[in-house]
């Protein structure tokens, strides 16, 4: 029986393994939208700060 015990283990192990792989890794609570809609945001700052140091950085 020891076998089908260590089954079941192997199993509950690697269950536990999937799911900490496949964990959200941003837990902050927001909808997929709003977070859809931060990210966006933060990618519109960083390409404006881009244009900025080039346009203004020239030699």
């Amino acid at each position: 029986m020891t076998r089908g015990n260590q089954r079941d283990l192997a199993r509950e192990k690697n269950m536990k393994k999937l799911q900490e792989k496949n964990k959200v890794h941003r837990d902050d609570g927001l909808s997929a939208a709003a977070r859809k809609e931060a990210d966006a945001e933060k990618m519109r700052q960083k390409q404006a700060a881009a244009e900025a140091r080039k346009n203004g950085g020239g030699s």
